[in-house]
């Protein structure tokens, strides 16, 4: 299916599918590699992800890998004022899409930096205390900003991610929110084996019709399946993006962006051939 989303005023066309590169202004995201924090660290990495082919900047500031404690409001707001400042003056017409679960964080990159997309993958599961910063909260806060907003499910089957989104949908569109984009949430609330089921009914996803995002990238189902680490997990990445692709995913969240753009490369051109 095809679409298009309305980022600030820049059409972006999702006919081809397009590659979101991770911006981590964290000191403990779960893959070490993908640390930006100081200034030149974060300039280099704007570049690098848009010079290999990205179309999206995915700036997070507060980890959500497991077992982690999150970064206060605080902490976020201010990790995120100086990087956006950064990737604003390096790359001013960007899209860039906040990784927060946070309404008043939210607020603020729209308001004060013009992000164009929010990323909400919920409070982390172990953090009650944040989990009081409500769904309904975060839903009311992107309607009002009318910037894309990407929901990302917890639920560990395809039955229950599809009931989950759909409800989802439904509450947001009342609310008068336009563009929606769905995550099934690959690593959240999840075992191994139920990642790879939800995986291998990905095309399911469609049947919302709407843009699905993956982020499977160097994460817990690809190393723990192979007994290796996050450093490791390239090639099992590429494979599983390359599946995704197959099934029917627009966006891809990606730590290697290069190698993402490939899996699109080839996949549009698998495509083109079926279509000929």
């Amino acid at each position: 299916m095809e679409y298009t989303l309305n980022c600030n005023g820049k059409l972006l066309d999702m006919k081809t599918p397009q590659v979101m590169g991770i911006l981590n202004a964290t000191p403990d995201s779960f893959y070490a590699g993908s640390r930006s924090q100081t200034e030149q660290q974060i300039a280099e990495r704007t570049h690098q992800i848009l010079s290999e082919g990205a179309t999206i900047i995915d700036v997070g500031a507060c980890s959500t890998r497991p077992d982690s404690e999150p970064a206060t409001e605080e902490e976020e707001m201010e990790r995120l004022q100086v990087a956006l400042a950064i990737v604003r003056r390096e790359a001013p017409e960007a899209i860039i899409s906040v990784d927060t679960y946070r309404p008043d964080v939210a607020r603020m990159v729209v308001e004060e930096f013009g992000a164009d997309i929010i990323n909400d993958v919920g409070a982390p599961a172990n953090s009650k205390r944040l989990i009081a910063n409500s769904q309904e909260n975060m839903f009311r806060m992107v309607s009002r900003l009318c910037v894309p907003y990407i929901y990302m499910s917890r639920k560990a089957t395809m039955y229950d991610i599809l009931k989950d989104c759909a409800e989802a949908v439904d509450s947001l569109r009342s609310m008068g929110q336009k563009d929606i984009i769905l995550d099934p949430g690959f690593g959240f609330g999840k075992t191994v084996d139920e990642n790879y089921q939800v995986m291998n009914e990905l095309e399911r996803m469609q049947m919302l019709h709407l843009p699905v995002l993956v982020g499977i990238s160097r994460k817990s189902m690809i190393y723990k399946l192979m007994g290796t680490t996050p450093e490791e997990s390239l090639n099992g990445t590429t494979v599983l993006n390359t599946i995704s692709l197959m099934k029917g995913a627009n966006i891809l969240r990606v730590h290697d962006v290069k190698e993402a753009v490939e899996c699109v490369k080839i996949v549009q051109s698998l495509n083109s051939q079926i279509v000929k």
